[in-house]
């Protein structure tokens, strides 16, 4: 007797149910994506008990034909392909013609639905098994799917179910990302009969705030690259939206909400200089491409693809959203701009001078300098975005007035940035300006230390830096690049031969390349307690506007803060 035998249909429904159906929120994503598929306007969604006892979704789509009603509840039988050559560039959310089948082997459906221009609507039933007979229906053009009693015939699989609460909530999060993948339409969501949400037909910015919050579209940017036939659109959260998990993040590949390990390895490469610490980004971005450049056919529950070139989506999606991140500087070049060390007695006060300055603004600035400069006389409407110096407060946080109220600056953030935006210009231009330092800085070395600098002369040259041996044990530091000598040299030195020794002179200057600039950058950037006069705070703030990413440092610090004169009215119950 043969120990291999054919298992019967509705076994392997069942277990076909167990990779398509996991939860009620699978039932949804599968229910919606029909809907969409149909051409729907707009969906109404209805959940019972966490969708655990009922999950329907109403639609105004094409509708089903009275003769392909059973077929609908059929295995493998589907309208959207027909041979391998549309498998492979499938335009459609659902595409296998076995979600329902599956979902109706583990729970009781009912499908009701008229086809557009058809007089009647008709319904079938189907309950663990095979679909009944075709009945007359009530209903306007579109089609309701109603899933009740979910694995009610397999009640072990029922006992994985979590509690209503988390059921809902995943069923919910299942709905926004289906509302945020088409704001063109209008959706709705009921949970045990009381209305959870209602949306009409709006703007990505307007679905973005209704789902997400005002507080991620207060500091989103907005997205817009193309190359070929790659599109990215959408919107990116900025440092202020983000969060310690990592739940506001939507990815929607030709319309499909997906999670895709290199999507999102773009994404946070993208992020990395503006984030502190495990923050993470919130995003919701739209990459569209030719059908036949991505395999949607990875994994049952489609949410998984695969893109035939990896290197060049990831590419694309990192710069479009490097360059979102970061609003172009001024037109004018920006020459390279260091704090300078306080002057000795005596000598003439010395703010933040740009390295081509002109003799004539140069004295002009001194003038300035030498006595506490009054805020410029400008309309509070015409101030620059982030206004004017007013005071240094304890040595660390720039105050400045602008036309919304009061700007705090962290001037040692907010140095560490732009010095680091600087470097990173220059190293890609090849031309990192270095100055020879009067007096070498020594410090103590080990031999492999002087070994390492003296391998590594060409990329130490490549970052403004020139070091020799100043005896058996010590290196000299003979020059520096421009925006960092008068920095603490010795220390930049030793950091970046630690680099050079841990990941070599290629990686430390390509994949190592930004943590090396941004430990160089902290070096150089202004000290906590240094003093500064009115107009090297002004010089500061204007330098900040011309910078790229300057709304935070390169460890993700925020480097300014906003407070509004209704903030401050509400601190001191003005009005009240």
């Amino acid at each position: 007797m043969s120990a291999i035998r054919l298992l019967p249909e509705l076994l392997i429904s069942q277990i076909a149910a167990g990779e398509v159906v996991e939860r009620p929120a699978s039932v949804l994503k599968e229910l919606i994506e029909n809907s969409l598929d149909a051409g729907a306007s707009e969906l109404g969604v209805t959940l019972a008990e966490g969708g655990a006892r009922r999950v329907q979704v109403d639609d105004d789509g094409a509708g089903i034909a009275r003769e392909d009603l059973p077929l609908s509840l059929a295995r493998h039988a589907t309208s959207k392909i027909g041979t391998l050559e549309d498998l492979e560039a499938v335009a459609s959310l659902g595409f296998r013609g076995e979600a329902l089948a599956s979902i109706a082997s583990v729970a009781r459906v009912e499908v009701v639905s008229r086809a557009r221009g058809a007089r009647h609507a008709f319904s079938v039933r189907a309950e663990g098994g095979e679909p009944g007979p075709i009945e007359p229906a009530a209903r306007a053009a579109g089609t309701s799917v109603s899933v009740g009693d979910l694995y009610f015939n397999t009640p072990a699989r029922r006992k994985f179910l979590r509690t209503e609460a988390t059921e809902f909530g995943h069923c919910e999060e299942v709905f926004r990302r289906a509302a945020l993948a088409r704001p063109d339409l209008a959706w709705s969501l009921r949970h045990n009969g009381r209305v959870s949400a209602v949306l009409k037909p709006q703007t990505l910015a307007e679905r973005a705030a209704a789902l997400l919050g005002k507080e991620f579209c207060a500091g989103a940017l907005a997205v817009e690259a193309q190359a070929g036939p790659l599109r990215l659109h959408g919107l990116a959260g900025g440092p202020q939206a983000a969060r310690a998990r990592a739940d506001s993040q939507y990815f929607f590949v030709n319309g499909r909400y997906v999670r895709d390990r290199l999507l999102a390895h773009a994404a946070r490469e993208a992020y990395a200089e503006l984030l502190h610490g495990e923050r993470q980004p919130a995003y919701v971005l739209y990459l569209e491409l030719e059908p036949r450049a991505v395999d949607v056919n990875v994994h049952p529950a489609k949410t998984e693809v695969r893109f035939r070139d990896s290197r060049s989506v990831h590419q694309f999606v990192l710069h479009a959203l490097r360059r979102a991140l970061s609003p172009g500087a001024a037109a004018a070049p920006v020459s390279y701009a260091v704090l300078a060390p306080p002057p000795a007695a005596g000598a003439p006060a010395q703010a933040v001078l740009g390295i081509e300055q002109s003799a004539a603004a140069y004295q002009s600035f001194i003038a300035a300098a030498a006595q506490p400069a009054p805020l410029p006389a400008a309309a509070p409407d015409q101030a620059p975005p982030l206004g004017y110096a007013l005071a240094l407060l304890h040595g660390v946080y720039i105050l400045a007035q602008n036309s919304a109220g009061l700007v705090l600056v962290d001037m040692h953030a907010a140095h560490e940035r732009i010095v680091f935006e600087k470097l990173k210009q220059a190293l890609d231009a090849g031309a990192v300006q270095r100055q020879s330092l009067l007096v070498p800085s020594v410090f103590r070395a080990d031999a492999l230390d002087i070994s390492t600098a003296e391998e590594n002369r060409e990329a130490l040259e490549q970052l403004g830096l020139e070091l020799s041996a100043a005896g058996p044990n010590e290196l000299a530091v003979r020059a520096a690049p421009v925006a960092l000598a008068s920095g603490d040299v010795a220390g930049l030195a030793r950091d970046v031969l630690a680099e050079l020794r841990a990941y070599g002179a290629v990686q430390a200057l390509a994949a190592r390349r930004d943590a090396l600039l941004g430990g160089m950058a902290c070096h150089a950037a202004v000290r906590a307690n240094r003093s500064l006069a009115l107009p090297e705070m002004n010089a500061l703030l204007r330098e900040m506007e011309r910078t790229e990413r300057s709304g935070s440092c390169n460890h993700g610090r925020p480097t300014w803060y906003q407070l509004t004169l209704a903030d401050l009215d509400k601190l001191f119950l003005r009005g009240r």
